[in-house]
């Protein structure tokens, strides 16, 4: 069994994903890795480039303990985000909220004489 752990490039949230897979096929002159696995009974293969592949390796271990590594770091990294957009929300509620509060106030002041707004024609 290989163990083999991937790059999400597509992916802001999930930075990478481990898996195992019975059958890999490459060559040096290719820019990818076939990985062969078996569905339902049936050979299912996927390319991956070989630039998106962190870790390709026989040692279940190794790869337990580097999963386990980057894990960490993704989950700590995840809760600095939390802690970011949270914040980045109650910011965009407090503008929301004052820019509204600063049209409100204009609204009572439109209709007087030294503001030259067509609405109050209208």
């Amino acid at each position: 069994m290989y163990y083999v752990i991937k790059r999400q490039p597509e992916s802001t949230s999930k930075c990478f994903i481990g898996f195992k897979v019975p059958k890999y096929t490459s060559s040096r002159s290719s820019d990818n890795v076939i990985f062969e696995f078996i569905k339902d009974g049936k050979t299912t293969r996927k390319w991956i480039k070989k630039d998106e592949i962190v870790l390709l390796t026989e040692d279940k271990d190794f790869f337990m303990k580097t999963m386990e590594q980057f894990k960490s770091v993704e989950e700590i990294q995840q809760k600095l985000v939390d802690t970011a957009r949270k914040k980045l929300d109650e910011s965009m509620e407090t503008f929301t909220e004052n820019v509204n509060a600063e049209l409100n106030e204009f609204n009572e002041i439109r209709d007087s004489d030294d503001i030259p707004c067509i609405l109050k024609d209208l």
